[in-house]
């Protein structure tokens, strides 16, 4: 719930500034900026709760913690690089397929009630992802709109 707050609250912020100091909402930018600065929450996670992250991890996938931190590495390098007009596209190809990618490890951790910030097995089950899963295309339709289709 954190990361989309903050999602929302980034881009109203932004596109108020924009149009309060141009006259005119800068879309791109400010969806962009907004995605950025929920990537860089997100990140912060992998490092804060890497216990908890690893945790999502399925059993037979190896080295976990070296993953939670490489995509916790990339979260912010693509954050980064969707405020640049000549990579963000690039950027929102590979972020969907991240998106895409870590489906799984959520289907899991809802399966196995993980609750990531306790890095414990009492978080609220298989009902969680009737919000993760609208939750991560509605990221995933974030993403191709302000980084691939503007």
């Amino acid at each position: 719930m954190k990361p989309l707050i903050l999602l929302i609250a980034a881009f109203a912020v932004s596109t108020t500034i924009s149009r309060l100091t141009t006259g005119l909402g800068n879309l791109p930018f400010s969806g962009n900026l907004a995605m950025c600065l929920m990537l860089l929450l997100t990140a912060f996670g992998h490092f804060k709760f890497t216990r908890g992250m690893t945790m999502m991890i399925p059993p037979f996938i190896p080295f976990k913690t070296a993953l939670v931190y490489v995509t916790g590495v990339a979260e912010v390098v693509l954050g980064i690089a969707l405020l640049s007009t000549s990579l963000r596209h690039y950027a929102g190809y590979v972020l969907i397929a991240f998106f895409i990618l870590i489906t799984p490890a959520n289907i899991y951790a809802a399966v196995k009630r993980l609750d990531l910030e306790k890095g414990s097995y009492t978080g609220p089950g298989i009902n969680y992802l009737w919000f993760r899963m609208p939750l991560q295309l509605f990221f995933i339709a974030w993403i191709s709109y302000f980084s691939i289709l503007l």
